[in-house]
């Protein structure tokens, strides 16, 4: 019979292996058939997942009544569509052939779906080896959903920047590229079990016109289209591609025939495809509904037509019965024999066993929607677009972002509200002053309103969205925006980085940009991974797929590096399972409804990778305003090591401070002292017989009263230091606090070594503030906001966060304080000794959110490397975090794990991990043995201070239990 595939895979020449089994049921099932079911196999019609029930009733009749052989899916829902698959199929003769056009993924037809990338998008890719796990996903998301087809790839050459409808369906302009990404793609599907489909047969790439509403013209002539057109279509076949489409184009110089489609002619279809090129594959024509025939011939008359130029398999028919009734009138004119019939109607069949219909089974429902969008394929999502961002232009290496310190940045979304995921990513990394334009045809006045408020910003990020493909409208950028742009890049005071969000093909209005970058489509991802290539957190890797212009050619593209800093992703990225880590919502939630907490953050970063950033409840138990990722929290002791110890740490890589040094030799004044000859290290490990905790405030009253020498409700040159509103301190206070430390007692008991005991004390920290700000010349808060925060664009993270942020972005931590009773604490420190200070201790007064906490944990974890900028010269972190007594657990200055359990830690946390907690409910942990970053942040002492629900319940330890839980085990 000449049956031409088999079950080791489809392959246009030839018979392939077909087993006895396959042959059998062919041969029986092509017997049962009526010679109208016959026919009937060569339809596939178009269904509907979100139409009436009269709908279903229809193709319920063509099934029933004409023996359709499938249907292709266009729109619906995937729980909806797997319904009625099962539905039609439990009242087919033959099981049915189903299809759909899922270039993308199946959100290119249904909803509710993931959206992978537009082959323009993975022509940018450096590696083909992406595309074809892209064809892996989606196959497995169409064999879950029981679709047998995909009507892909698109292996059109685009070579007409002018095509309305291919465009960024393509893989690009380069035949070799299209090629290559082509044959990827159809082994990612057609190895794990789904028919390709290579169209549009012979080549869509160089028309101007849309086949959908009009008969496009192919003009070239044989040798170019053997050249350019056809060659990703040959080598498509010799891969072993299991389909190709025939697209309605009109080719003059192989078809005489006015008008007359490919899809139509003879010439093409049987002399050029099956005869010259010798492709005996499944022939599908495009849909029979499009203009590009029904302008000409009417429902029942195409498909006739079409099955007489050749083509195997009828698409989008509209009218059945009618093309049977033409079909049959052919066959009897003998213009089409029935043994052709015979063997297209066999190719069907044997396509339908190689998909696994011999063993038909209907879909299982159960948890369809989880499975269609299971994590490791949003890993690939990510992977893809991350790899396709493209630097075009790049003058001076400003791309990626260094100096965050000395940069003010600025950020300018058009076709985009002000909240979107690009803003949001960007402000991650550096504080952003932003607008948005959300209107296309915003006038020239609201863009000028912009220019005047961008004064003083040097860097401005001008992103472009809700592009569209169409070559005619400009591809819907508004010459007021372009405009804007344009007088933006004549401002010598400023650096405009402009990001398009769309076809690669508009990158022609832009020529003159000095900044200019390719995110090729405009969505979520892409508006997550664009902010992180800009600053670094990602290499950019892409390459444009198509030639935009004379100075963006083809090809085109400058590769960025990665600066280490944090990235943004999914648990699954670092093998982490996220079904786990959605555990951690729980003990949350637990710990706001055992009123343990009114609300909180959680942040963990693996590999660098920020995978999880949730906040939980709100700021007070009234439940009036939420708590987000971007609210403030009192830090507490987490100051010790994020601020103190980072100065400590900095002067000991300088060489300007060691640590079996006495103090008497850094801070003279302690001469003849009980203090003069503790050592820095025995401070910093907590073992040096300091006092715990001096509640120094008591020393300010006066009968239980603010002592006016110490403090006055109005500011002033003498009185600066805000204590809480209302109050502020006499900026000589700082010397009598210290004059009190320095005449404290030493307690605790002495070891056989001549060091004292293991005692937590915080006056150990006010001396390493002190120490510090001998050795650097400079307040504490000052140096680190030059030489740590600012640099690494923490902004949050910081000492008075009223001077910089307003009262609403701060989580309140009391309703009173020692200094003034009934007054809500917002943005100052909760802490008494501090607060006294003016929030500016070394044991407590640091303010952040979970994410800048998290910058300088990531920066401590690469022992000072972050973001292309060397904070520590070498390995101090790790010196000062290992075990450094031989009575405690603590690092120096850093806290520990307890080698016995029942510590501060997850117990499964290895012993390497440091970090520190905070009294207000807080801690921050790292691991560098599996490379994780723990982040909780709380305001467990709103309203009450004597709260301590928060460790009655464990619930800080338990969501770490859970961070390590989530780990893939270790082979």
């Amino acid at each position: 019979m000449g049956v031409w595939w088999g079950l080791s895979g489809f392959g246009p020449k030839g018979r392939g292996n077909v087993t006895v089994q396959e042959q059998r049921w062919v041969d029986s099932v092509y017997q049962t058939l009526t010679p109208d079911q016959r026919l009937g196999q060569l339809f596939m019609v178009a269904a509907y997942s979100n139409k009436t029930q009269s709908h279903v009733r229809e193709i319920e009749n063509l099934i029933t009544q004409y023996g359709i052989g499938g249907v292709m899916f266009m729109q619906g829902g995937p729980v909806r569509q797997a319904n009625l698959t099962n539905q039609y199929q439990s009242i087919s003769k033959v099981p049915l052939l189903v299809a759909i056009d899922a270039e993308w993924g199946l959100d290119m037809r249904l909803d509710s779906s993931m959206h992978f990338a537009k082959q323009m998008t993975l022509g940018a890719l450096p590696d083909d080896h992406y595309v074809y796990l892209m064809g892996r996903e989606i196959a497995l998301k169409l064999k879950r959903l029981g679709i047998h087809v995909n009507f892909s790839p698109v292996v059109d050459v685009n070579s007409n920047p002018k095509n309305p409808v291919i465009g960024n369906r393509s893989f690009g302009e380069s035949k070799e590229q299209v090629t290559a990404r082509s044959i990827a793609y159809i082994k990612g599907l057609q190895d794990h079990g789904i028919i390709a489909v290579a169209k549009h047969f012979p080549g869509h790439g160089d028309t101007d016109a849309d086949s959908h509403f009009s008969l496009p013209v192919l003009s070239h002539d044989m040798a170019r289209l053997t050249e350019v057109e056809l060659y990703p279509f040959k080598r498509s076949f010799d891969a072993g591609v299991m389909g190709v489409m025939v697209a309605h184009l009109h080719v003059p110089k192989l078809d005489s025939i006015a008008n007359r489609a490919a899809t139509l002619s003879p010439y093409l279809v049987n002399d050029l495809l099956k005869g010259q090129m010798r492709y005996e594959g499944l022939v599908f024509t495009d849909a029979l509904n499009m203009k590009g025939v029904t302008r000409y011939h009417k429902p029942g008359e195409v498909d006739a037509l079409a099955l007489k130029a050749g083509n195997d398999v009828l698409l989008f028919s509209e009218d059945v019965p009618k093309a049977i009734t033409n079909i049959k009138k052919a066959i009897a004119d003998s213009t089409i024999s029935e043994r052709e019939i015979e063997v297209r109607v066999r190719k069907m069949l044997h396509a339908k066993y190689w998909a696994g219909l011999n063993q038909y089974a209907p879909i299982d429902v159960a948890n369809l929607s989880q499975d269609l969008s299971r994590p490791v394929s949003q890993v690939l999502q990510q992977q893809l677009y991350e790899q396709a961002v493209t630097v075009v232009a790049n003058k001076d290496d400003l791309l990626p972002f260094r100096a965050l310190d000395t940069t003010q940045f600025a950020s300018v979304s058009v076709g985009a509200g002000l909240k979107n995921e690009l803003n949001q990513t960007l402000d991650k990394y550096a504080p952003f002053k932003k607008f948005a334009v959300t209107s296309r045809m915003a006038p020239d006045t609201v863009y000028a309103s912009i220019i005047r408020e961008l004064a003083g910003t040097n860097v401005v990020v001008v992103s472009l969205h809700n592009l569209n493909n169409n070559p005619n409208n400009n591809y819907n950028l508004s010459g007021n925006a372009l405009g804007f742009i344009r007088a933006l890049q004549r401002d010598p005071t400023k650096k405009v980085v402009v990001v398009v969000m769309g076809n690669a093909y508009s990158l022609k209005n832009f020529e003159g940009s000095d900044w200019l970058v390719c995110g090729y489509e405009d969505n979520e991802v892409t508006r997550k991974v664009i902010p992180q290539v800009l600053f670094g957190a990602l290499p950019a890797n892409g390459r444009l797929p198509v030639t935009a212009s004379p100075k963006f050619k083809a090809g085109a593209g400058i590769s960025t590096p990665a600066l280490s800093r944090l990235k943004y992703s999914i648990p699954e990225s670092v093998g982490m399972d996220s079904h786990i880590l959605k555990q951690i919502d729980n003990i949350a939630l637990e710990a706001i409804a055992y009123a343990a907490t009114p609300g909180c953050q959680v942040l963990v970063v693996k590999d660098g990778t920020v995978v999880m950033d949730k906040a939980y409840g709100y700021y007070t138990y009234d439940r009036i305003q939420p708590v987000t990722e971007k609210t403030i929290y009192d830090l507490a002791s987490i100051t010790k090591v994020a601020a103190t110890l980072q100065a400590v740490m900095f002067l000991k890589d300088q060489g300007r401070l060691k640590l079996d040094e006495k103090l008497v030799t850094y801070l003279p004044e302690l001469k003849g002292s009980n203090k003069a000859n503790l050592s820095v290290r025995d401070v910093l490990l907590h073992q040096a017989g300091l006092v715990a905790y001096i509640p120094f405030w008591t020393k300010t009253l006066k009968n239980g009263k603010l002592n006016p020498i110490y403090y006055d409700s109005l500011p002033s040159e003498t009185f600066r230091n805000m204590v809480v509103p209302g109050v502020y301190s006499n900026q000589r206070l700082e010397d009598s606090v210290w004059k009190w430390i320095v005449k404290s007692e030493l307690v605790g008991k002495r070891l056989p070594t001549g060091k004292f005991e293991y005692r937590y004390s915080d006056l150990g920290l006010h001396i390493m503030k002190r120490l510090s700000e001998r050795l650097l010349n400079q307040p504490l808060p000052d140096f680190l906001e030059q030489n740590f925060y600012a640099p690494l664009g923490a902004a949050t993270l910081t000492f008075n966060p009223l001077d910089k942020f307003l009262k609403e972005q701060i989580a309140p931590t009391a309703l009173g304080s020692q200094f003034k009773a009934g007054v809500p604490l917002q943005g100052t420190v909760h802490d008494g000794n501090a607060a006294m200070l003016g929030g500016k201790a070394g044991h407590a007064g640091l303010f952040s959110n979970a994410n800048d906490l998290a910058i300088l944990m990531q920066m401590d974890l690469q022992n000072g490397k972050y973001g292309g900028q060397q904070y520590f010269k070498g390995p101090v972190v790790t010196e000062f975090s290992e075990n450094g007594s031989k009575t405690s657990r603590r690092g120096i200055g850093w806290d520990k794990p307890d080698p016995e359990g029942n510590g501060p830690t997850s117990d499964l946390a290895p012993l390497s991990t440091f970090g520190h907690t905070g009294f207000t409910g807080t801690g921050a942990w790292i691991d560098p043995e599996n490379n994780i970053i723990y982040i909780f942040l709380s305001n467990r002492v709103y309203p009450d201070s004597e709260n301590d629900k928060l460790l009655q319940y464990n619930i800080r330890t338990r969501i770490h239990d859970v961070v390590y839980q989530s780990l893939a085990p270790k082979l």
